[in-house]
C-alpha cells in the first residue's frame, strides 16, 4: 500500500492505493477532511465496434457514507439522483478529452463516496481520484489532472469551500486541469465585473497548479510500483493503435 499525505486548503489530503480494488486496472482512495472517495478504472482488451469512444462514468453517494440505512417500504437504493448524475458528468467532461483519438477500447470509471463528513463536497474529489486511477492504469491517457472548487465569501476567494461557506458564497466554480492548461470549467455567480472575472481566472489557474503539484508527487510515488513491463508494453501498444508514437510509459 502506498499513500501521499498533504495539506490543501487548510485541510488534510490523502491519496492512497493498493488497499482496495486490487484487481482493477487502476484504483485510488482519496480522503479530504473526513470525506473519503474511491475511484476504480477497468478497461476491455477488445476494441469496440461502436462509432464513438465507449467511456462510462458512474458516481454514487451511498447512504452508508452518511451513516444512514434506507428504511420504510424500499430498503434498496434506487437509480442515481440528479446530483449524482451531474457529478458523473463533471468527471466525464474532465477526463474524456484527454483520451487519444482512435482509442476504442471500452473504459469504465466508477466513483463511490465511502464516507461523507457533511462539510466537504465529494464531486471534485471524484475528478482527482479518477485522474489518479487512470494514471495508474495502462489506459493511454494524457493526464494527470486535478479539480478544485472555488468560492467567494465577502470578497475573499476560498479553495474547496465547505457546505456552510457555500451558503454565503456568491461564486460557485468547479475547474479541472493540469499545471499548464484548464480542461473543464463549470459554475455560476450572482454578479461579477470584468476585472473580478479576470482575477478569478488567474486564481483558479493557481489553484489548479497547486493541486496538480500534489498529483505529480502522487504519480511519482504511488504509480511506479505497479508499472511492470507488461503494463508498459500494453500502453505502448494502445498508443500505437491510436496512430500516435507518443510514449507515456
Amino acid at each position: 500500500m502506498k499513500h501521499v499525505d498533504k495539506t490543501f486548503a487548510g485541510r488534510s489530503l490523502r491519496l492512497e492505493t493498493g488497499r482496495l480494488a486490487k484487481q482493477a486496472a487502476g484504483s485510488c482512495l482519496i480522503q479530504f477532511g473526513d470525506t473519503v472517495v474511491l475511484a476504480t478504472v477497468t478497461v476491455s482488451d477488445n476494441i469496440s465496434t461502436l462509432p464513438f469512444f465507449p467511456l462510462t462514468v458512474e458516481y454514487r453517494e451511498k447512504a452508508y457514507a452518511a451513516g444512514k440505512i434506507p428504511g420504510g417500504f424500499l430498503k434498496r437504493e434506487g437509480r442515481p439522483s440528479d446530483e449524482e448524475v451531474l457529478a458523473a458528468r463533471v468527471i466525464d467532461r474532465s477526463v474524456r478529452p484527454l483520451f487519444p483519438e482512435g482509442f476504442k477500447n471500452e473504459v469504465q470509471v466508477f466513483v463511490y463516496v465511502l464516507s461523507a463528513d457533511q462539510e466537504n463536497d465529494a464531486d471534485v474529489l471524484g475528478v482527482t481520484a479518477s485522474s489518479a486511477a487512470l494514471t495508474m492504469s495502462a489506459v493511454p491517457w494524457n493526464g494527470p489532472i486535478a479539480a478544485v472548487r472555488v468560492g467567494r465569501v465577502e470578497g475573499a476567494w476560498i479553495l474547496n469551500p465547505t457546505f456552510q461557506q457555500l451558503e454565503f458564497s456568491d461564486v460557485d466554480l468547479t475547474v479541472s486541469g493540469s499545471r499548464d492548461s484548464i480542461v473543464m470549467v463549470e459554475g455560476g455567480a450572482l454578479e461579477l465585473t470584468e476585472g473580478e472575472s479576470s482575477r478569478r481566472s488567474r486564481w483558479r489557474s493557481a489553484a489548479s497548479a497547486s493541486c496538480w503539484t500534489r498529483r505529480t508527487s502522487w504519480s511519482r510515488i504511488c504509480a511506479s510500483p505497479r508499472w511492470n513491463g507488461s503494463r508498459r508494453s500494453q500502453r505502448r501498444r494502445w498508443w500505437r493503435g491510436c496512430g500516435s508514437s507518443r510514449d507515456r510509459g
